[in-house]
């Protein structure tokens, strides 16, 4: 059973591009499994935005970024067990190998092209997309 929290959580997530294509993995764990997402997650206590992003991008697809910019933040509450503050950036790829890590929670890493998406795609994932087609930078609880 998952803990309930009534706490807000900050987290990250990142669009990476690379030759035109961006990287999304298959979400494992509890949350949304199956679902595709943009690598991101919780940011650690004192840690800055882009050295969540930065850390979180090696820990899940083991390579590292650069380039990255603020896309959006959304407050996002539509799950009934978590209440995530999500700021998003957009990034280039910059060197390593994806690889799936056994311990992490997303996995099966591949490098799509932005109108042929697999599906279904994970919620905060979708709001980054929307946001990098449309220039919406702010999503409020709706």
């Amino acid at each position: 059973m998952t803990d309930l929290r009534k706490d807000i959580q900050p987290c990250v997530g990142v669009m990476i591009f690379k030759d035109g294509k961006v990287l999304l993995g298959k979400r494992l764990g509890k949350h949304a499994p199956g679902e595709y997402s943009f690598p991101g997650g919780r940011v650690d206590y004192m840690e800055s935005l882009t050295g969540a992003v930065q850390r979180e991008t090696e820990e899940e697809s083991g390579i590292k970024i650069k380039n990255i910019k603020f896309q959006c933040v959304a407050n996002i509450d539509r799950y009934s067990y978590r209440h995530d503050l999500l700021v998003c950036f957009t990034a280039d790829y910059d060197s390593g190998e994806v690889r799936t890590k056994i311990d992490e929670r997303i996995g099966d890493w591949n490098w799509y092209e932005l109108d042929n998406l697999p599906k279904p795609i994970f919620l905060p994932t979708g709001i980054l997309i929307d946001s990098h087609k449309t220039g919406k930078n702010f999503y409020d609880k709706e």
